[in-house]
C-alpha cells in the first residue's frame, strides 16, 4: 500500500460522477450507473473504461436483467484506495481502515494499554497486507474545538489535543482532517442512527458522558460556527444564580460524569444500607436499574439537570428533535426524566436515545473520511457530509 498516491491524470467530469456513484453503491452495472448519474449509456461506458484503465474500477462478475440479458457488474478497483477514521477520545481510541465504498477493512482500539499511535499503525499495516491501495485521507475526531488557524489549516484548539494528534504519527503526504467528536457523532445519527429522517428539519445531538457537548445539524449539515465552536455547551458558565459567581466551563463540571459520582459520594450512606459506593457512572446506573433507592434518586436528579440543559438548547434552536448520546446520555434510564423536565420548561420537542452506542463518533469520522477520500480521487467536493 502507498500513501497519499494520486498518480495519473484527473478523471473527466462524467468519470468523476460515475466514480462517486460507484463508490456509494459498492457494486453496479453500467445501466445502473447511467440511471443514477443521469448520463447516457455510451458516456458511462467511456467513463467506466477510463476508470478501469486507471485501476479505479474493476469488473466483478455479471448480473442477469429482467429480459434475460446479462450485464457486467463493476466495483471499485485496486487503485481506488482507502481511508482512516480515528476516534481520539479522552479515555479510548478507535481506529478504522475503510475502502472508499465504506467497507470496513481493519479495526483496532486501545484496549490492553495499546497506545493510540500503535493502534493507527496496526490498522495501516493491515491495510497494506490487504493490498487496499493508496491511503487517500484520514479524519481524526477529537474532544476539542476544531477551527481554522491563521494559515487556514484546521487544528484542535488546545495544545494538549494538538500534541495527541501529532503523536499519532500519521504518514506524511496523507490529507488529514480534524473534526470535533460530537459533530462526528451527530453526523452518524443523521445517516445511520436515531435522526435518519431529519436531513431537512434538523436536530440537536446532546452528548452527556465524561464531558458534554452539542452537535447541531441543520439542512443535513453540521453547524460549526465562525470559530468551529458551535455547540460547545461545555464552555457555558455555571451556575446561573444571583448569589453565586459563574465559573468558566462550569456547566460541564456540574453535568459531566465526574460530578455525578462526586454527588453520589456525598449522598451515599453505607451504614444505612446503601452498600459500597459506586465509583463509575455505569455502576451507579446499574444499581438504579436494580431498584437501589439512593442510586435511583441520583439518576433522576441528573436526568432533570440534563432536561434543563435540553430546555436551553430548545430555547435557542427549536430543533424539534434532541438525540441523547454519550456514556450517560444514551442510557435509557435517563430518557423519562429528561423528557419530563423538558416538557415542564419548554414547548413540545421529541427526545430519543442514541441507537449507535459508543460507535457514533467513529462512524461519523468514517463517513467524513470516505467523502474526503473520494474528493481526493476526483478532485471535486462530495455531498452528504
Amino acid at each position: 500500500m502507498t500513501t497519499g498516491d494520486h498518480a495519473g491524470p484527473r478523471p473527466s467530469d462524467s468519470t468523476r460522477a460515475v466514480f462517486e456513484v460507484l463508490a456509494g453503491a459498492g457494486r453496479a452495472t453500467r445501466p445502473q450507473l447511467a440511471a443514477a448519474c443521469g448520463l447516457s449509456k455510451p458516456t458511462v461506458s467511456l467513463a467506466v473504461a477510463e476508470l478501469e484503465a486507471a485501476g479505479l474500477a474493476a469488473r466483478s462478475g455479471t448480473a442477469n436483467g429482467a429480459t434475460g440479458r446479462s450485464a457486467a457488474v463493476y466495483r471499485l478497483g485496486p487503485r481506488a484506495g482507502c481511508v482512516l477514521a480515528i476516534d481520539l477520545g479522552s479515555t479510548h481510541t478507535e481506529v478504522r481502515g475503510c475502502a472508499l465504498d465504506g467497507a470496513v477493512l481493519a479495526v483496532q482500539g486501545t484496549d490492553n494499554e495499546l497506545r493510540p499511535a500503535d493502534a493507527v499503525h496496526t490498522v495501516i499495516d493491515a491495510l497494506r497486507a490487504a493490498a487496499a491501495g493508496p491511503l487517500r485521507a484520514a479524519v481524526v475526531a477529537v474532544p476539542d474545538v476544531a477551527g481554522q488557524d491563521a494559515d487556514g489549516r484546521v487544528r484542535p484548539a488546545t495544545a494538549r489535543i494538538r500534541g495527541a494528534v501529532e503523536a499519532l504519527a500519521l504518514p506524511a503526504g496523507v490529507p488529514v482532517q480534524i473534526e470535533n467528536n460530537v459533530n462526528c457523532a451527530a453526523l452518524a445519527e443523521l445517516h445511520e442512527g436515531a435522526a435518519r429522517d431529519r436531513d431537512r428539519a434538523g436536530f440537536g445531538y446532546l452528548q452527556i458522558g465524561y464531558g458534554i457537548g452539542l452537535g447541531i445539524v441543520l439542512g443535513g449539515q453540521v453547524l460549526r460556527g465562525a470559530n468551529g465552536a458551535a455547540g460547545e455547551v461545555a464552555r457555558l458558565p455555571y451556575p446561573w444564580a444571583a448569589a453565586q459567581q459563574p465559573r468558566h466551563e462550569g456547566l460541564e463540571a456540574y453535568t459531566g460524569a465526574r460530578s455525578l459520582i462526586a454527588r453520589a459520594a456525598v449522598a451515599w450512606r453505607p451504614d444505612e444500607g446503601d452498600g459500597p459506593l459506586p465509583h463509575t457512572a455505569e455502576q451507579l446506573f446499574s444499581l438504579a436499574a436494580r431498584g437501589h433507592a439512593t442510586a435511583a434518586a441520583l439518576v433522576a436528579g441528573h436526568a432533570a439537570e440534563v432536561g434543563r440543559l435540553a430546555a436551553a438548547v430548545v430555547a435557542v434552536l427549536d430543533p424539534g428533535l434532541i438525540v441523547l448520546g454519550g456514556g450517560i446520555g444514551a442510557n435509557p434510564q435517563l430518557l423519562p426524566g429528561v423528557r419530563a423536565e423538558l416538557a415542564r420548561l419548554s414547548w413540545p420537542t421529541e427526545v430519543v436515545s442514541s441507537v449507535l452506542g459508543n460507535s457514533g463518533t467513529v462512524l461519523g469520522a468514517t463517513r467524513l473520511a470516505v467523502a474526503r477520500g473520494i474528493q481526493n480521487v476526483t478532485g471535486e467536493p462530495t455531498a452528504g457530509h
